[in-house]
């Protein structure tokens, strides 16, 4: 087993400490994940890496290994590593499918547990749920602009090895088609893709012996990249080689919506009219969409996916929302600090919809389930029952999920420019 316990703050431990000298550590609890708002004027944000905290969660123990750590260097005291020692999730967690679509204040991530018990999975959840729904919001809009022309991730060199795996899975739920990462194709089942980069083309004496030699080895409907010296001269060079049948160039610098209407016409002039033209240059969201009048049919997207396209965390917070009073019921509590309000008790949440299924409103309840007005649904899904897991983990099937999450949203949702939440959040009951 690989201990997943360590992957948390120092002041996690502390709390949990003073809490099991104070005789509180075992009250039940709800902590719930949310964002206070959306990052950049957004309409709308994608709840992503619920399947890898879920996959964490079997793992987060604290062995042999753990405990002296903390041990040696002071953390914690004895009676704490003792409890450590035996920790093992028990309580419940619902949550947002993964995939789901999310507004300001959705409930995304709901965990009823001991004090204790869930404290400690603060500083995880939020690490996974910040970067990965911050990954899957961008390319949603990303694929969102593509329409029906596919995105490619190939951001891996952009960021850190651990999360550029993360990263291909997150945007693969957004709709990307596939990714560059291999790594993400052996453990989260993303196809992978990619040919040949500049270096390749320099390696060779020339770039006859370079095309000639990749066509030799991976056939004619490989993607040769044509801009490492003259476009034009390369795409007829590459024509030239592979015949009519080439399967793709590749335009990676210039002005690219120019360049991709020259190539076409090129394309097509030599009978290459099914050739796909590629391009990829440090795109984004505008970029795509600005692309969109041009001849291209496929976009491969790096640094701006994998960094979140300016929002590289989810704003996502983990707050103590409702705990055991000294009677044995449950009371909602609440940070009530400036500019950081948080709204006690338990949530349920409900995405009202109108007589053609469009999404209309989050409609959030407070120690209650909103009512179905007959054709809302149900945000919160159980996700763990008494530590156990119950759902899928798998990206494909949150892929599933969001493509129909996303369609539901009303068309303002897909907007590039700066505006508010396409769809507003409401509380039935104001909590005080």
């Amino acid at each position: 087993m690989t201990s997943t316990a360590l992957l948390t703050d120092h002041y996690e431990l502390t709390m949990l400490q003073a809490a099991l000298a104070s005789g509180h550590a075992h009250r039940r609890c709800v902590f719930e994940a949310f964002a206070r708002r959306l990052p950049g004027g957004r309409r709308y944000g994608v709840v992503a890496g619920t399947g890898r905290i879920l996959e964490t969660l079997a793992d987060f123990r604290f062995g042999p290994e753990q405990i002296d750590f903390l041990r040696s260097s002071g953390v914690v005291d004895e009676p704490t590593l003792a409890y450590l020692a035996d920790y093992r999730f028990t309580g419940d967690i619902h949550g947002y499918a993964e995939g789901e679509c999310y507004f300001p204040g959705s409930p995304v991530l709901v965990v009823e547990s001991s004090f204790a018990e869930g404290v400690i999975l603060e500083t995880l959840v939020l690490s996974i749920l910040n970067h990965d729904s911050a990954v899957a919001s961008a390319a949603s809009r990303m694929t969102a602009a593509a329409g029906d022309r596919p995105c490619f991730e190939m951001g891996s060199r952009r960021t850190q090895e651990d999360s550029a795996v993360a990263a291909a899975r997150a945007a693969y739920i957004a709709g990307f088609a596939s990714t560059s990462n291999l790594q993400a194709g052996l453990t989260h089942g993303v196809p992978t893709v990619g040919t040949a980069a500049h270096s390749f083309t320099l390696l060779h004496d020339s770039e006859r012996e370079a095309f000639a030699s990749q066509l030799a080895s991976l056939g004619t409907d490989t993607t040769l990249l044509v801009d490492t010296y003259d476009v034009t001269e390369a795409v007829a060079l590459a024509v030239e080689l592979a015949g009519p049948g080439l399967g793709g160039v590749r335009l990676d610098s210039g002005d690219l919506i120019s360049q991709a209407h020259e190539v076409r016409v090129q394309l097509d002039a030599l009978g290459a009219t099914d050739t796909r033209v590629v391009v990829t240059s440090d795109l984004d969201e505008h970029a795509i969409a600005a692309l969109q009048v041009a001849p291209v049919d496929a976009y491969g997207v790096g640094t701006q996916v994998v960094t979140g396209s300016g929002a590289p965390a989810a704003g996502m917070v983990y707050k103590l929302v409702s705990r055991e009073s000294a009677a044995g019921e449950m009371e909602g509590v609440a940070k009530a600090s400036k500019d950081k309000l948080s709204v006690g008790g338990r949530k349920y949440a409900l995405r009202r919809r109108n007589e053609t299924g469009g999404a209309q409103e989050e409609l959030i309840g407070i120690q209650r389930q909103p009512e179905d007005d007959g054709d809302d649904r149900s945000l919160l899904v159980p996700l763990v029952r008494a530590g156990e897991v119950i759902v899928p983990t798998d990206a494909r099937s949150a892929r599933e999920h969001h493509a129909w999450a996303r369609a539901e949203l009303p068309t303002r949702a897909l907007r590039l420019s700066d505006g508010d939440p396409a769809i507003p959040t409401s509380y039935l009951d104001d909590w005080s």
